[in-house]
C-alpha cells in the first residue's frame, strides 16, 4: 500500500505474546493521521476458543494503543481469521470504547465465518456465536467483506459459503455490507493479500472511504453486492 501512493504513512507493528506482553516495531510519525498499525498474536491457531483469545489480545493491544496515542476514529482490515477476530471483538469489546472511538469500516478477507463449512445449514459454534451477538455491532458502520475463487467455490482452502455467509451476520445490523468476490490469478487463500486486484480494492473502499451507495462501474475480475 505504501508503494503505491506518493504519501507514505508510518507502519507500527504490534505483537501479543501470551504471556500479556506486546512488543513494538516501529513509529508513528507525529504528522500522520493515517499510520498504518500492524496487530499479530503469539496465539495464532484456529478454532473458536482460540479466536476469543485473539479478540482479548485484540482488545489488549487496543487499549494499549487508546493509551498512548490520541485518536478518534479507525479503519480495519482483518486477513482470514483476522475478520473473526474483529468481529468478534466488535461485538463483545466495541461497547468500551464507541463513545469516544469510532470505527468507520471494516474490510474481511477470505473470513471463514462458518469455519470450513459450505452451507449455513451445518452451522458451527463460530457462526452461531457471531449470529446471536450481531445486535452488538456498530450501526453506523461500513463492511467490505471479500472472497478469493481459485476454483469457482474455494479459495484452497475457505468454502466461498462460508465468506459469503458473513452477509447473515452484518447484513440489518450495520449501515452498509458488500461483498465482493475476486477470481483469476493469485485467488489462493494465502495469496490474497498481495494479490493486486484486492490492494487496489483496499485502497478505493477502504483507505478512500468510498461511499457504498454510489459504486463504480468495475471491469477487473471482481463481481460486487451490496446490502443495506
Amino acid at each position: 500500500l505504501n508503494k503505491n501512493t506518493d504519501k507514505k504513512h508510518s507502519v507500527l507493528k504490534l505483537e501479543v505474546y501470551n504471556s500479556g506482553k506486546i512488543s513494538y516495531n516501529g513509529t508513528i510519525a507525529r504528522n500522520d493521521n493515517e499510520p498504518f498499525i500492524i496487530i499479530s498474536f503469539e496465539n495464532n491457531k484456529d478454532g473458536l476458543s482460540n479466536i476469543k483469545k485473539q479478540a482479548a489480545m485484540l482488545n489488549d493491544a487496543f487499549d494499549e494503543l487508546t493509551d498512548q496515542y490520541y485518536f478518534n476514529n479507525f479503519k480495519a482490515f482483518g486477513h482470514s481469521n483476522g475478520g473473526l477476530i474483529w468481529t468478534y471483538w466488535l461485538e463483545h469489546y466495541y461497547a468500551n470504547y464507541q463513545d469516544s472511538i469510532k470505527i468507520k469500516s471494516l474490510m474481511t478477507l477470505g473470513t471463514p465465518y462458518n469455519f470450513a463449512e459450505k452451507s449455513i445449514q451445518t452451522p458451527t459454534q463460530m457462526f452461531t456465536e457471531l449470529i446471536k451477538y450481531r445486535d452488538k455491532l456498530p450501526k453506523t458502520l461500513n463492511v467490505f467483506s471479500i472472497a478469493g475463487t481459485e476454483n469457482y467455490d474455494s479459495d484452497g482452502l475457505v468454502p466461498e459459503e462460508s465468506v459469503q455467509a458473513g452477509k447473515y451476520i452484518f447484513q440489518k445490523q450495520v449501515a452498509h455490507y458488500t461483498a465482493m468476490t475476486v477470481t483469476g490469478d493469485e485467488a489462493q487463500h494465502s495469496d490474497l493479500p498481495q494479490n493486486k486486484q484486492i490492494v487496489k480494492m483496499i485502497e478505493e473502499y477502504l483507505l478512500d472511504g468510498r461511499n457504498p451507495n454510489n459504486p463504480v462501474n468495475r471491469n477487473d475480475g471482481s463481481r460486487k453486492n451490496s446490502d443495506n
